[in-house]
């Protein structure tokens, strides 16, 4: 018999973003106490196959040219079959058969079939406690058009938009064109549904809007048009509150670019050059108060739960909100844990929290 939590670490995924998922997995798995846990690491391939993942965080490690991914060793590892026995089955590769009690899980999964509400779904109908939000939280999170629709409606500044799709730019290209000139030059494309800026590209005319909507759209099967925002980029760590009382907003952090146009993926995660993250932000009170506020009232407009970053920019007239993320990035270096480091929660006592928030949920 033990006292120890069992937390099972979902992480991978078909997505674009596996391998930061995966790398994100290995800096949860390093922040651990294996005195409170007992870690089942259940890797998704990029196929969607479900494998029992190493415990070792060195195994995940990303950066200097290495990106790890979930291989496919020949074990499966299968959900509960009902709602009551809160027991995953494990095959080895040999074909040796257990069962392993799982009390948590901590889905690290980061894009489509994911981050998006699908896997959230799936663990809710077998009852087991989720760390993060639920389905509709994380679908209307990872979809930037039905966020921005949702803020709108909610009062909450965000930037102008145009909505396009892969049947608009093939069928009539001279509409996608008239918007983005509608909005200004330069713009940026989004993918509707994508994170970690894939897919994301920046076009200072009509000439260079082509190419970076052929790169959105091959992430999804629609993508945002908006107007370059001239202002300060910011972001903001929300956490969840025990009992339903109100969610905390920490410090804000801010991203520095020195040497490049935008945060893109390797400033995010390659630690390339020209990429400053400053930890707290240099704001005044009144500030802070305000973006602390505004973040939350994003974070109960979509009905989050546990955990998000909502990014903002500064500008000349006040805080734009320009998206949230349900399912941040969650490696140490990462605004999110490092904002809530500032703060004076460190990330091992974060995660400690997250999962206590998961099954204080679950009542």
């Amino acid at each position: 018999m033990t006292d120890k939590l069992a937390l099972a670490l979902l992480f991978g995924g078909r997505s674009s973003e596996h391998s930061v998922s995966v790398a994100t997995a290995g800096g949860v798995l390093g922040a651990l106490d294996p005195e409170k846990y007992e870690i089942i690491p259940v890797g998704i391939t990029r196929d969607g196959g479900y494998v029992l993942g190493s415990t070792d965080p060195a195994d995940y490690f990303m950066g200097e040219g290495r990106m790890p991914e979930v291989r496919d060793d020949g074990s499966r590892v299968e959900w509960p079959r009902d709602a009551v026995s809160h027991e995953l089955t494990i095959t080895s590769a040999s074909g040796e058969v257990r069962g392993v009690h799982v009390d948590a899980v901590f889905p690290i999964l980061h894009g489509l079939w994911g981050e998006d509400g699908t896997v959230q779904g799936m663990l809710e109908l077998v009852d087991l406690p989720v760390v993060g939000s639920g389905v509709l939280a994380s679908a209307l999170g990872m979809d930037k058009h039905f966020m921005k629709t949702v803020f709108v409606q909610s009062g909450l500044p965000v930037a102008p938009w145009a909505t396009i799709s892969r049947r608009q730019w093939a069928d009539d290209p001279a509409s996608v064109h008239a918007a983005a000139s509608a909005l200004g030059y330069p713009v940026f494309v989004k993918p509707a549904r994508a994170g970690s800026s894939v897919g994301v590209g920046k076009a200072t005319d009509a000439a260079g809007l082509a190419l970076v909507v052929e790169a959105a759209l091959a992430e999804d099967t629609r993508a945002l048009v908006e107007p370059a925002v001239v202002g300060r980029e910011i972001e903001i760590a929300v956490l969840g509150s025990a009992g339903g009382a109100k969610p905390r907003a920490s410090v804000a952090g801010e991203i520095v670019l020195t040497g490049r146009e935008f945060y893109d993926f390797e400033g995010k995660y390659l630690g390339g050059d020209g990429v400053e993250l400053v930890t707290p932000a240099a704001l005044s009170g009144e500030q802070l108060a305000e973006m602390q506020e505004l973040a939350i009232r994003a974070f109960e407009a979509i009905g989050a739960a546990a955990l998000s970053r909502v990014d903002f920019f500064l500008t000349e007239s006040g805080w734009v909100i320009n998206e949230i993320n349900t399912m941040p990035g969650f490696t140490p270096i990462s605004m999110y844990p490092k904002c809530w480091e500032a703060s004076g929660l460190p990330y091992p006592a974060l995660i400690d929290e997250l999962v206590a928030l998961a099954l204080d949920a679950r009542g």
